[in-house]
């Protein structure tokens, strides 16, 4: 435990020096006695030789019980907020748990959930998310773009067109930045899978027509005249575990305002209300384009924010662009209670 606590906090370190001090390749090599123990290592050149630290019991202390915290940033993505861990350094094992205990509001950090970034041997970087409720996601819109701000405003990578590996496939991301800041993020969500353009459900003697549409996770699309009217925390639960959805879906309900503007509302499969949801509006276009109420391109206004969705007629592929905000960052200590 302890070799493995020191590597960490030399890796968490050699990540945070800037891409033109960082060798390709880290070795680290540790010898020990009862006395002290060294650390030789090379992750960059200091006056042509290699560092080589040393320290005594008490700092040894100090480091394992710096590893046993995991740092945190808070991002969100038109208001859908999530908890976001770069598990390259911090690795974690029950990310279902932490994701029930971080993300409740009054005894945790407070999100819809937890994202972890990895490596991967497909893409520039690897997505996981865990819904509120522990769940696994199969993808989120909003949160792709807040890992590409992340891996670049926090110097991890210098491209601008990124791919990111997730359950339902590699995403591409295109940023864009300012004074070397990501503002926003253009995302290429893929292609949807479509059915017929209206399901009918019911529920408790009440007939519901919307369209089913799959943006690597399902979504349930229900066109009204007045979205905010919607009793969404009682109808929301009802319409996910209907028996049509074996999976669950993600549920919304829009309004349309134009031939180019849509409002919706929408209930998240493991999370319930959510601000806003980046598959969620991809599948409200999509099953309006369907239903012939949109344009294929069009804003869709959430409670948290504004994103620009459009269906592209010659390669079948929905884009979505928005904002990806960094709120704050911190520290988490682990117990044996997480």
């Amino acid at each position: 435990m302890l070799h493995l606590s020191i590597y960490n906090k030399i890796a968490a370190y050699h990540n945070r020096l800037p891409l033109y001090s960082r060798k390709k390749q880290t070795n680290i090599h540790i010898r020990e006695n009862k006395n002290h123990f060294e650390i030789n290592f090379f992750c960059f050149y200091f006056k042509m030789s290699y560092i080589c630290i040393e320290t005594n019991q008490k700092d040894i202390n100090n480091t394992t019980n710096m590893a046993n915290q995991i740092k945190f940033h808070k991002m969100h993505g038109a208001g859908n907020d999530y908890i976001y861990v770069n598990t390259m350094i911090y690795p974690i094992s029950n990310p279902e748990n932490f994701a029930i205990r971080w993300s409740k509001f009054h005894t945790g950090i407070g999100s819809d959930g937890l994202v972890l970034i990895g490596a991967s041997n497909k893409a520039d970087f690897s997505m996981r998310i865990f819904n509120a409720d522990g769940s696994e996601a199969l993808m989120c819109g909003n949160a792709s773009r807040c890992i590409g701000k992340y891996v670049y405003d926090l110097g991890l990578t210098s491209k601008k067109e990124i791919a990111l590996e997730t359950l339902s496939g590699i995403k591409r991301l295109n940023l864009h930045v300012v004074n070397n800041k990501v503002e926003t993020v253009s995302v290429d969500m893929g292609e949807p899978e479509t059915r017929e353009k209206l399901t009918e459900i019911e529920i408790d003697g009440m007939k519901i027509k919307g369209t089913i549409v799959s943006m690597g996770n399902p979504h349930f699309v229900i066109f009204t005249e007045d979205a905010h009217s919607v009793n969404l925390p009682t109808i929301g639960p009802l319409i996910e575990h209907h028996p049509v959805f074996p999976d669950r879906t993600n549920v919304e309900f829009a309004q349309t305002l134009s031939r180019n503007e849509i409002r919706m509302r929408v209930w998240e499969r493991g999370s319930g209300i959510t601000q806003a949801c980046g598959t969620g509006a991809c599948a409200t276009l999509v099953a309006g384009v369907q239903t012939g109420k949109t344009d294929r391109k069009a804003s869709v206004e959430m409670d948290g924010g504004i994103l620009i969705i459009e269906w592209d007629e010659t390669t079948n592929k929905v884009w979505m662009t928005g904002e990806a905000v960094m709120v704050y960052e911190g520290f988490l200590e682990l117990t044996m209670e997480n």
